[in-house]
């Protein structure tokens, strides 16, 4: 993977972490264990430090960023989705920051709280534990159900367990010039998108 120490400061991943080769880390970097980094996703700690704390997950093309002396900090089990930039905040334990969103300075998204796919976080907001927020800027829209905040954890674990066939199993391959016949399908954990779950 690009990584990069500037000023003597290296980061730092777990052995059982996995970030993968294209994702770039700078700095005062710490990914801990069972951590997942995906492609392309940027961690830049080169102003303030950057911490993923056991088993958190930030996917593809995320950016995480701070201003100096503040610390950006994904707690256990947070789940930081596609496209989606932190700054200088603070995501608590089991949270779930959504594809494309943004979540400004000095915000905290509380404990198993879900910030909406493409919400805008402004800085400072205090996101309520166990709330779902959305909209361009971030407001409350309502408690979590139960059943909302399990399918979040379900979905954390399969990222969990990503980070296990990724450490086993992923390698650079040249790609086939046609399908093969009986093509296999990936064996995954079995998690519905929240929508199809609401149906059943």
């Amino acid at each position: 993977m690009p990584c990069y120490s500037i000023e003597g400061v290296i980061p730092v991943v777990d052995p059982d972490a996995y970030v993968h080769p294209t994702a770039v880390l700078i700095g005062d970097v710490i990914v801990g264990p069972d951590c997942y980094v995906g492609p392309a996703a940027c961690l830049r700690g080169d102003f303030g430090r950057i911490v993923l704390q056991r088993g958190a997950n930030v996917q593809d093309t995320c950016v995480i960023h701070g201003f100096p002396g503040h610390d950006t900090v994904v707690e256990e089990n947070g789940h930081i989705g596609h496209g989606a930039v932190l700054h200088s905040c603070v995501v608590k334990r089991d949270a779930l920051v959504g594809m494309n969103a943004v979540v400004m300075d000095e915000a905290v998204v509380g404990e198993q709280a879900i910030v909406a796919a493409s919400a805008f976080v402004r800085a400072g907001m205090q996101v309520p534990p166990r709330t779902l927020v959305a909209g361009v800027p971030a407001k409350v829209v309502r408690a979590l159900s139960e059943e909302e905040i399990s399918w979040k954890q379900a979905g954390t674990r399969t990222y969990h367990d990503l980070t296990k066939r990724c450490l086993r199993s992923m390698c650079e391959a040249t790609p086939l010039s046609k399908i093969e016949e009986n093509r296999p399908r990936l064996v995954t954990p079995q998690v519905e998108p929240l929508i199809a779950a609401k149906r059943a």
